[in-house]
């Protein structure tokens, strides 16, 4: 009767278990149906930069579309890693969101020995949202009318440039600007876009390379000015200010890009919900116009795709931060 007893509890456990498996990915989608049925947290890396005006600018049509508040919970320092962080950590259910970008995602893997998340296992890519250019701006004191002037400036008097942080777009460009051009400017790394911008504005820096998003207004009212994006050619939004290529550093090529990440394990099936609705926002012409007024270009992916482009990043820059010889303090 003992091994009758045992053979039947078996066979119960292994039908229990068997039928878990198959009403594994039902209770997934069932979930997904439902989803969202609370308010989404997406975290941005600081009051002012790029990655938090695109997180409120696409958080706002997501509650429009969901009717449930998507809020925007800022954790600005350490590059952008502060708030992956609490993403890579979080329980996975698709409610957290970080907007990822080359600092958090790319260069803290190169920078940061004790790393506490892994960007290619620790998170669930959903899409990329915005590509664009850094600019290089300097306060309006600052003499040089263009590049070769700056550089030439730079050899007879201190100057500095500010960056969003250790290992941030801005700060990887200001060291191929040092390196391209052959200028003699010190790192000044801030807690955020915002903060460098705030710097300049106050002339405690002189230079920068910051997103159009970040300093389109203070661009607009002469506040700062522009000498040259980082791409080979002139940028939609910005006709006026001269490429990398025309302004005599043609090696200064550095694209700006952002993306929508979640907790690695969340339920393939919300995956795919917040995709489907956060590239439909994307794609709307709407949302195209107003980004690229901004100075980004929208540009949605697949999950599989911004994988791949992350993958891409890490093997580009990791060699020339550590040939720059950059670090995180």
């Amino acid at each position: 009767m003992g091994k009758l007893k045992l053979a039947v509890q078996g066979a119960m456990l292994v039908a229990i278990f068997g039928a878990a498996l198959i009403a594994g990915p039902a209770l997934a989608a069932e979930s997904a149906d439902k989803f969202p049925s609370k308010p989404i947290r997406i975290m941005g890396q600081g009051s002012g930069s790029t990655a938090d005006y695109l997180s409120r600018y696409i958080g706002q049509r997501m509650t429009e579309v969901w009717k449930q508040s998507v809020v925007v919970d800022n954790r600005a320092g350490a590059g952008g890693t502060l708030s992956a962080e609490v993403v890579a950590k979080t329980t996975p259910d698709g409610y957290s969101l970080v907007m990822g970008h080359a600092g958090p995602m790319v260069s803290a893997v190169s920078l940061y020995k004790n790393l506490s998340y892994d960007p290619l296992k620790d998170f669930a890519p959903i899409t990329k949202t915005a590509t664009g250019v850094t600019v290089l701006v300097v306060h309006p004191s600052v003499p040089a009318k263009n590049v070769p002037e700056l550089v030439a400036l730079s050899k007879q008097r201190n100057l500095s440039y500010a960056s969003a942080g250790n290992g941030t777009i801005s700060h990887l460009t200001g060291e191929l600007f040092k390196q391209v051009a052959k200028a003699d400017v010190q790192h000044i790394p801030y807690k955020s876009a915002g903060f460098a911008l705030t710097s300049i504005l106050s002339g405690e820096t002189q230079i920068s390379f910051l997103s159009p998003v970040t300093a389109y207004a203070q661009l607009k009212s002469g506040k700062v000015r522009a000498l040259a994006v980082s791409s080979t050619e002139r940028f939609a939004s910005a006709p006026d200010i001269p490429s990398a290529t025309e302004a005599g550093i043609p090696g200064m090529v550095a694209e700006l890009w952002f993306g929508l990440f979640t907790t690695a394990k969340t339920p393939k099936p919300i995956v795919m919900k917040l995709h489907k609705e956060i590239t439909g926002i994307l794609a709307t012409e709407e949302v195209k116009s107003q980004l690229l007024q901004r100075g980004a270009i929208a540009a949605p992916t697949t999950p599989e795709e911004l994988q791949a482009f992350v993958k891409s990043e890490l093997a580009k820059w990791g060699p020339i931060i550590k040939a720059a010889g950059i670090k995180a303090d």
